[in-house]
């Protein structure tokens, strides 16, 4: 079961004006915003969780966490440029002061984790979440055995994080693959999708945990491949990306049928969504 936190009144309703210290772009279409955060206002956040992010006039964004708990109380968020919030967003500059609630949802279990051989697969955007565990895992390589990483991108120019992916490519200690559907011409690595990848995975089933975060198409996929490693359903993780708007579980717009993603997750065990068809 997913690690429950209990989060203040005042950070679940009302905005608090939060400085930007640094904007910079990712991609042509996702930048990276550092805010630094009030540490008597705001609580330490983890991996999985989100804050909703709100522009006076123009309105509110759920934002994924991807900046890893060890940071706080500075605070990092990734945002894809798809709609006005983020738009506006992307507009953002140093000195600039945005409204923030949370931390939201329930986040990964770290401590369910530790001392497992880790299984990680991100698609897309799915990485943003991914990136604040992988560089938890980083900064606590002994509390943990064996780890994998899959990640899987549209087109290379897509790919996030890319100095960050160099490192931990680089790293003895951690197995990175990556594909991309599309490659450019100057792509030397893997083509095909992220189901591809698991070619390269190998898994002790006694001791290992899976994460997986991306878009819900990918899931039917990825979790075909997941059930031949024959993982138990309670060590396998997914965060589900649904459409929320309030983050505090009353406006229905993440609702599948009795859990509400926002509160009761985003992160669920796949022993908790195998009889909810409708949510992967």
């Amino acid at each position: 079961m997913s690690e429950s936190i209990t989060i203040p009144e005042q950070t679940l309703y009302l905005p608090i004006p939060t400085p930007v210290t640094a904007v910079r772009m990712l991609t042509k279409t996702e930048c990276l915003i550092t805010v630094e955060l009030d540490p008597d206002r705001i609580e330490p956040y983890r991996p999985g969780q989100f804050f909703m992010l709100s522009l006076p006039g123009i309105g509110e964004a759920p934002i994924s966490v991807c900046s890893p708990p060890e940071a706080y109380p500075r605070l990092q968020l990734c945002v894809r440029r798809v709609g006005k919030v983020t738009a506006h967003l992307h507009q953002l500059a140093v000195g600039s002061t945005i409204g923030i609630r949370g931390p939201m949802g329930n986040g990964v279990p770290l401590e369910q984790l530790k001392g497992q051989d880790l299984l990680i697969a991100a698609g897309g955007l799915g990485m943003v979440p991914l990136h604040a565990l992988i560089n938890h895992i980083v900064k606590n390589r002994a509390d943990y055995g064996t780890v994998t990483v899959l990640y899987g991108a549209k087109e290379p120019g897509e790919l996030l994080f890319r100095d960050e992916l160099l490192q931990w490519g680089s790293r003895g200690d951690l197995n990175l693959h990556i594909a991309v559907n599309i490659a450019d011409e100057d792509w030397m690595g893997h083509v095909g999708m992220i189901t591809t990848l698991f070619q390269y995975v190998s898994v002790d089933v006694a001791k290992t945990a899976a994460v997986i975060v991306g878009p819900p198409v990918m899931y039917h996929f990825v979790m075909q491949e997941i059930r031949k490693l024959n993982l138990p359903p309670e060590r396998i993780f997914l965060s589900l990306e649904r459409r929320m708007k309030c983050g505090v579980g009353k406006c229905g717009h993440c609702q599948i049928n009795e859990i509400t993603v926002c509160q009761d997750g985003p992160v669920f065990s796949y022993d908790q969504l195998k009889t909810l068809p409708e949510a992967i």
